[in-house]
């Protein structure tokens, strides 16, 4: 069974294959690995030289964008809009100024060119479909974080489509295509936000995606505060520990745990409802509150 883990945008990701005799299995693998560098070399806010920052310098203007950078910030925008703000790309500078502005791989430090109001949004931020540009109306510093990773999760996942069953797991974020060796959906288990040796669920998925947003994944300096803000006070979202989502591609699940994260429990639950995905948000309290549909393992 092939299996392969490299570092790539801030986290392990391990890919495995269950059919090992499989023909040009190692050469998907491989393009799909390609897919997590190329993508975090376009989308990071953490290399001054990445097209995002690039992009962040030149506020009032229409900057060209590749078909990567367009897509993530397109869709970064689309889950703003659907959940009233909870969800807000805008926030780059807010995550610096909370200690959050470390080059994972040098510990270097990665500061914005631009010094952004304070009351930015990403209604701030305009997209022509039709010239592919992006346009910042005001200085602001965009993250993408719980959009890239989930976008290079799909793209690898579409490289490992005709091999049926496989596992991607970046940092968490998983797809999970077919079944497993034992030809059984696979068993996914959700960490306990306050016991990292114990689960809290166990869930049955074949062909979806799983991304948890924890309080506890990151903290920050002060280690009063952690790195999920609510866009809308700028202060770190205190309501919910963990939400959990399974959804079609891990770059829906990803924005919408951040989102279910922000809006709190029973907001959280509503926005997954009308999204029409699975999830599970636990309280810090450690109550539980999950949508109708959610497949629990055994």
């Amino acid at each position: 069974m092939p299996i392969r883990t490299e570092a790539a945008m801030g986290t392990l990701v391990t890919i495995q294959v269950v059919r090992s005799g499989s023909e040009g299995v190692h050469a998907a693998i491989d393009r799909a690995f390609g897919w997590f560098h190329e993508i975090e070399e376009r989308c990071t806010r953490f290399n001054e030289r990445s097209e995002l920052m690039q992009l962040t310098a030149p506020a009032g203007e229409a900057a060209p964008a590749s078909a990567i950078l367009y897509e993530a910030v397109r869709f970064a925008l689309m889950v703003a809009e659907v959940s009233g703000g909870a969800f807000d790309p805008t926030v780059g500078h807010r995550m610096e100024a909370s200690g959050f502005n470390r080059e994972h791989r040098t510990g270097e430090i990665v500061r914005s060119a631009c010094t952004p109001d304070d009351d930015v949004s990403y209604r701030d931020v305009h997209l022509d479909p039709d010239r592919r540009t992006i346009t910042l109306r005001r200085p602001l510093t965009l993250d993408l974080g719980a959009v890239a990773k989930g976008l290079a999760v799909d793209t690898a996942a579409r490289e490992l489509r005709p091999f049926w069953d496989f596992a991607i797991d970046a940092g968490g974020d998983l797809y999970l295509g077919g079944s497993n060796e034992q030809g059984a959906p696979w068993s996914v288990g959700i960490r306990h936000p306050r016991n990292e040796c114990e689960l809290i669920a166990s869930l049955r998925i074949s062909n979806q995606a799983v991304c948890t947003s924890g309080d506890y994944q990151r903290r920050t300096a002060s280690g009063n505060g952690h790195h999920i803000l609510d866009p809308r006070t700028g202060a770190s979202a205190h309501t919910v520990a963990s939400a959990t989502v399974v959804a079609s591609g891990a770059m829906l699940a990803d924005a919408l745990a951040t989102a279910a994260f922000v809006l709190g429990p029973e907001e959280g639950i509503k926005l997954l409802n009308r999204m029409g995905v699975e999830g599970l948000i636990v309280t810090p309290e450690l109550e539980r509150f999950e949508t109708r549909g959610l497949r629990h393992g055994a």
